[in-house]
């Protein structure tokens, strides 16, 4: 029996850190999207024509977001390859890495595998949150809203509007605050953190918004670009 808490009626997807892979229904693509400092970091790797490897180096930089990806790039399989690359359908989702600064690269990104498959394709978008060490629970992450509600809003404009409640309100909540959202990231509780440890240009440089077209995508224990 469906979980009222699994989304399954919807196209667009969202709910919040590691459980979200569980409790949302599968999807064919996952957009995790942990903007203080893992996707922002991943971005900027992509753009130099690096690649990232899930490794430990990866968990030092954002203990959250990298478990949330490598969980997804788990649940994908070996055989996940990613869009375009095979004619082939991947054995599980998608996972790609999303915040501010690539939210319209990533929504075009889903467009055009959807037209590929030539079928509704569903997405979950799943913020990381804060989690410290030690098992702490999850925190809220004002930053993860916005780049979460950033993505959503580009998905809408591409005409992908069948959005879950929860997605909604993240696509809303950007949609209002878009014009503050460079405030809102030094201000928070995250920007702070990272301001206190001289890293302010980091998080002023993940608050630009559509600033870059990577779009980073996870194939086995590699991060690379789409």
């Amino acid at each position: 029996m469906a979980s009222p808490f699994d989304q399954s009626r919807y196209q667009v997807r969202l709910d919040w850190g590691l459980d979200a892979l569980a409790r949302l229904a599968p999807a064919d693509i996952v957009v995790v999207v942990d903007v203080l400092r893992f996707s922002s970091t991943v971005i900027d790797a992509v753009e130099r024509g690096e690649e990232m490897m899930l490794d430990d180096a990866a968990f030092a930089v954002s203990l959250n977001g990298a478990r949330v990806a490598a969980a997804a790039a788990a649940a994908a399989g070996p055989d996940q390859t990613g869009p375009h690359a095979v004619e082939d359908e991947p054995s599980g989702p998608v996972v790609l890495l999303a915040g501010l600064r690539n939210a319209s690269a990533v929504a075009q990104a889903i467009a055009d595998e959807q037209e590929r498959r030539g079928r509704r394709t569903s997405i979950s978008i799943i913020p990381a949150g804060e989690r410290g060490h030690g098992g702490a629970p999850l925190r809220f992450a004002v930053e993860d809203l916005l780049g979460a509600g950033a993505v959503i809003d580009a998905l809408t404009t591409r005409g992908i509007d069948h959005s879950s409640p929860e997605a909604a309100t993240a696509g809303e909540a950007f949609r209002g605050l878009r014009g503050a959202v460079r405030h809102l990231l030094t201000a928070s509780g995250s920007g702070q953190e990272l301001i206190e440890k001289d890293l302010r240009p980091d998080v002023v440089r993940a608050a630009e918004i559509d600033a870059s077209d990577a779009v980073p995508i996870v194939r086995g224990p590699r991060i690379v670009g789409l």
